[in-house]
């Protein structure tokens, strides 16, 4: 298959573009720069030149391809009413190119705030509805065209997707710990993330791309439920740092953005991803991966 994807030379997308290479696949990577440009097709994959705002060229991405695979996302954390416009726009375009082909559509989205007191599942839907909903309710909107001739496939990502060279939320709470000198957890540090190793996370899109049906919602998830002092702990050992709780209210001058998800609990199953597809996670587990030295 010929797979578009956007985010193509990002964490999770260029290991996505590796593994789709891998498998026979051929990929057209969307790239804003020719610095991205280039590092696409030192692979073996083309490049087109664009970004989320380019309309046409997600159109002509969408269009020339047999599937298509949307990781990217503007993530302004000064300005989310625009990040969420741009997705809404992004996918709508695509949707709208690959309308009534029957061609795959995965649209990735997080797993945050699907539910509350239990881990979540694949059948949970996301309650964000429409244009001012966080991601611009993305995964509601893809999930639309799928009555409408699309094999639209949702991913939602546990809140770290880790391996060395992560710079997603654990290395913002390695570099919060370096700067105030201990690694810290909030409160009784007995909050819940899952977790994902990278390898594994691109090996389920590419599943999904090949044979998800239309309507899926795949969890990108090896471990359902790390508690956040576990996580701290394992940063603390690694770092050679004193660990520590800091109280709910002062997380946010403490950790930066990252304060404000690192109280939250984002675990979830993906007992049903795993039996509809195959997937068996094989990747290291995140405090492998932390006390292996990825965030130091």
């Amino acid at each position: 298959m010929h797979i578009f994807v956007t985010g193509a030379t990002g964490w999770i997308g260029s290991a996505t573009v590796d593994e789709l290479l891998a498998t026979g696949h051929r990929v057209t990577g969307l790239a804003r720069t020719r610095q991205s440009a280039a590092t696409l097709e030192a692979k073996g994959a083309t490049a087109l030149v664009g970004d989320l705002d380019d309309l046409g060229s997600l159109r002509r991405g969408a269009d020339s391809a047999d599937g298509v695979v949307h990781l990217a996302n503007k993530h302004d954390w000064a300005d989310p009413d625009e990040s969420d416009r741009a997705e809404r726009a992004a996918v709508e375009t695509m949707a709208a190119a690959l309308e009534g082909s029957g061609r795959p559509f995965v649209v990735a989205n997080a797993l945050s705030g699907l539910v509350t007191g239990r881990p979540a599942l694949e059948t949970d839907p996301s309650p964000e509805v429409g244009p001012k909903a966080d991601r611009g309710s993305s995964e509601n909107l893809a999930l639309e065209y799928a009555d409408r001739g699309v094999r639209s496939v949702i991913v939602r990502f546990a809140p770290t997707v880790h391996g060395a060279g992560d710079w997603g939320f654990v290395t913002f709470l390695a570099d919060a710990a370096r700067r105030r000198g201990v690694s810290a957890y909030i409160g009784d540090g007995s909050t819940q993330w899952s977790a994902v190793h990278r390898s594994d996370a691109a090996r389920l899109i590419r599943l999904g791309v090949e044979r998800a049906p239309a309507g899926t919602r795949m969890h990108a998830v090896a471990e359902e439920a790390i508690s956040t002092r576990t996580i701290a702990e394992a940063l603390g050992q690694a770092l050679e740092l004193p660990v520590a709780a800091v109280a709910a209210e002062d997380a946010a001058a403490h950790f930066g953005v990252v304060g404000s998800f690192f109280g939250l609990d984002m675990a979830a199953s993906s007992a049903h991803t795993r039996e509809l597809l195959g997937w068996t996670p094989t990747g290291p587990t995140l405090v492998e991966d932390i006390l292996a030295g990825a965030y130091s």
